[in-house]
């Protein structure tokens, strides 16, 4: 059976979409969102600015970070089928009540298990969305296999399948599209310039050393950019992913929605 897109599968699935995308332009185009929000800070550069988190940082002091002009974070929940961040708790509640937006993500190991085994893990681990105004839908850190070959050994087909499982999986829980996180060789390379994620999936790219990211195949534009993996930080241990988020702090705001 060939492979159709979530939203041309699901008919309740694609009305849901349009209705969010819907709210969300006619929301953005009033310059407000559904909440009252506060005033962000934005980094030095002028971005909105944020860190990613794994329990190589341990115990996070999210004030300090909150008080440097961060206004989101990523915390790594889980990885494969077994994996858990055992930093995952301190990490993703301090960072909310520091009043960073935050979400969690998943490092994908496609050759472990099946892609909706592994978006059932993150979901039982920290990675459920909730409508609390402070959560993102969580992300799918796929990427250069760090125990092996590039590709994890699977063709370019059965890794289209595999990211297609885990984000209908996840969205089938929680009704919001999971963010990608990827470099454009690795998906390039590893998913043969597929394009179809682009139409669903928001885009974290990560791309050092540049003044603008390289973007994958189907994505004519990135929400989150890691733009390095260094960056020292005030009450952080070691130094830190940077990010920042390509757009306004409403809009940022509005994605923690589910106006995506």
């Amino acid at each position: 059976m060939p492979l159709s897109h979530p939203g041309v599968q699901a008919g309740p699935r694609l009305a849901a979409r349009l209705r969010r995308l819907l709210t969300a332009t006619l929301l953005l185009v009033a310059g407000t969102v559904a909440v009252t929000v506060p005033a962000a800070p934005a980094h030095a550069n002028g971005h909105i600015w944020g860190i990613d988190v794994a329990s190589y940082q341990g115990n996070v002091d999210w004030n300090a970070v909150a008080a440097q002009g961060a206004s989101f974070a990523y915390v790594k929940a889980t990885e494969g089928l077994s994996y858990r961040n055992p930093y995952f708790a301190q990490q993703y509640t301090g960072s909310y009540y520091a009043g960073l937006i935050r979400g969690a993500y998943h490092f994908a190991l496609p050759n472990v298990s099946g892609g909706r085994e592994q978006a059932r893990f993150l979901l039982q681990n920290g990675g459920a969305w909730s409508a609390d105004n402070q959560t993102l839908p969580a992300a799918l850190d796929i990427e250069y296999n760090p125990y092996g070959a590039m590709c994890y050994g699977m063709s370019q087909g059965q890794m289209v399948q595999w990211i297609y499982d885990f984000v209908n999986e996840y969205w089938s829980w929680t009704g919001r599209d999971p963010i990608i996180y990827t470099t454009a060789h690795w998906w390039n390379t590893c998913t043969g310039y597929n394009t179809m994620f682009a139409q669903w999936n928001p885009l974290w790219v990560a791309h050092y050393g540049v003044s603008s990211p390289t973007l994958p195949a189907g994505w004519s534009f990135h929400t989150f950019w890691q733009y390095t993996s260094c960056e020292s930080v005030w009450g952080v241990n070691g130094c830190v992913d940077g990010n920042t988020f390509n757009g306004e702090y409403n809009q940022l705001r509005a994605i923690a929605n589910g106006y995506w």
